[in-house]
């Protein structure tokens, strides 16, 4: 056993689906699923059930996964304290994100980053995408974790993931009826839908937009919103459905909600990170930046006339977790 296989571990666990467990570890399906039997042939015993709609721990991978997590977690802290030996950072760091970015978990990564450079002073602020990239131009932020594509202009960025858009509804709702009777639902299909979706400021809700224009949807957003769990407990509540990106349908909170494809002409919901080319957080903001989970290879499912990928520095730890 070794550490890229326990992290594998984890991952799967987490997810409970290879494809968001091997783009959270950076290495293709494939490889990820071979890697798992070759540790099952390794120790003689199946690690996890497989079924059509989910992986889950079998005994014996319960039994491997706080193990698991602990090895990573000591080799984290080793290279820690090896940074913290040799390397002399202070001054102040200024990080802003939008919530529940699934493809970064933010406040481990600034768990991380504080154990790593205790003399750093960091503050972060939550807010929209949009508001965090205007801040980030007034240099009033050194790194902002946003989901969008747009107004990136001269930005160093670096994309982190994507992931597509689904549309959650209830069970009653008459769309989840249409998927099962039909297998599917079309861009018509939205039109003169009741919609509950985010401020304006919130990256999902400009793309939201621009794609029921672009598809001649009338969009009826009854209901905006400033948080996931407020989105998922109206939608929950019959009163409407909305366009989130896939991770949120995997939220515990929406485990009984339905979670249908969107046709074909979908856009991809984009996670980035964002830095100021100056600031007094310059110095800082690299070593906050080397932490992220950017292998390379990896496809990120942006076109490369949108990607806005720049130069960084080479990831040396371990790939953060991703969250709520």
């Amino acid at each position: 056993m070794d550490l890229r296989q326990m992290q594998y571990v984890v991952a799967l666990a987490d997810e409970q689906q290879f494809t968001r467990a091997a783009a959270l570890t950076g290495v293709s399906q494939s490889g990820l699923s071979a890697a798992i039997r070759g540790l099952e042939e390794e120790l003689g015993t199946v690690l996890f059930s497989r079924t059509s709609r989910r992986v889950e721990p079998t005994d014996a991978g319960r039994a491997l996964l706080p193990h698991a997590r602990s090895m990573l977690a000591q080799a984290a802290a080793a290279r820690d304290a090896v940074v913290r030996a040799t390397r002399e950072l202070s001054g102040t760091l200024r990080v802003g994100a939008e919530q529940c970015l699934g493809l970064v978990d933010v406040s481990g990564l600034l768990e991380r980053f504080h154990r790593r450079y205790p003399q750093v002073e960091v503050h972060f602020d939550q807010a929209g995408s949009h508001d965090l990239l205007a801040r980030v131009r007034a240099g009033e932020i050194d790194v902002a974790f946003v989901a969008t594509t747009e107004h990136l202009g001269a930005l160093p960025a670096t994309v982190l993931g994507s992931e597509p858009l689904v549309l959650l509804c209830a069970p009653g709702h008459p769309l989840a009826g249409r998927v099962q009777q039909h297998g599917g639902i079309g861009w018509d299909d939205l039109a003169d839908v009741d919609v509950i979706d985010f401020s304006p400021a919130w990256g999902v809700r400009p793309l939201n937009d621009a794609a029921c224009a672009a598809h001649g949807v009338r969009r009826r957003v009854r209901f905006t919103v400033g948080d996931v769990h407020t989105l998922i407990d109206l939608v929950d509540r019959g009163l409407g459905a909305a366009l989130v990106p896939r991770h949120v349908a995997g939220k515990p909170q929406a485990s009984r909600l339905r979670a249908l494809p969107l046709p074909d002409g979908a856009p991809r919901w984009v996670v980035s990170a964002v830095s100021s080319p100056g600031g007094r957080g310059a110095s800082a903001a690299p070593h906050l930046l080397e932490m992220l989970p950017v292998p390379a290879g990896q496809d990120t499912g942006v076109p490369s006339s949108t990607s806005t990928t720049h130069a960084r520095p080479s990831v040396t730890s371990t790939p953060v977790a991703t969250g709520a």
